[in-house]
């Protein structure tokens, strides 16, 4: 199984996508997950995208698709994947696209939670006031917000038309979006 988890920052995709992973027996790669590591270890890498989150915008494509790339050839990726944070821009779409089918894959459905952006924005300020995110600012919010609609929200019209998306509505709690998710995507795939 081959999927793809997006949504607006705070729309629950890392706690949805653990939830996904487990069902299918397959890895959880979330871009997030790898930058922040780089920035706690204190990589070149996470020295380069920890000054590029506190502007609140997103890592640059080739930055991305390399980290992305490697980790879909570990081993652990060979029986499938679920993608969390990537693609963000259609340069990605395009890259993944190609990448998959130079090794022979495709995604089997591409699930997006659906939340209101004022919803999503007093989750993010109580998400940072709860985990003590110094990226998770008001006007950093609206920022990254604005570049979601501007250059991630195209994605999901891309995969419409290639007959893969599975939109989810995720307001409620996590288990009513869990059971929405799970049900979509297997009526989806044939599950």
């Amino acid at each position: 199984m081959r999927l793809l988890i997006m949504g607006a920052p705070g729309a629950g995709k890392g706690t949805q996508a653990t939830a996904l992973a487990e069902r299918y027996g397959i890895p959880a790669v979330s871009t997030g997950d790898i930058f922040r590591s780089n920035i706690q270890q204190g990589t070149d890498l996470g020295v380069q995208v920890k000054a590029i989150i506190e502007a609140g915008e997103y890592v640059s494509d080739d930055l991305t698709e390399a980290i992305v790339a490697d980790r879909l050839a570990q081993p652990d990726c060979a029986q499938g994947f679920l993608l969390d944070g990537f693609p963000r821009t259609m340069h990605q779409v395009h890259f993944l696209d190609e990448h998959l089918s130079a090794t022979s894959r495709q995604l089997d459905a591409v699930v997006s939670l659906q939340v209101n952006p004022d919803a999503l924005v007093d989750r993010l300020l109580e998400r940072a006031r709860i985990e003590g995110r110094a990226d998770d600012n008001e006007d950093t919010i609206r920022r990254r917000m604005e570049v979601y609609a501007g250059q991630t929200a195209p994605l999901l019209f891309h995969y419409e038309r290639q007959g893969i998306l599975v939109d989810v509505d995720g307001t409620g709690t996590v288990d009513e979006v869990r059971e929405r998710m799970f049900a979509g995507v297997d009526k989806h795939t044939g599950k």
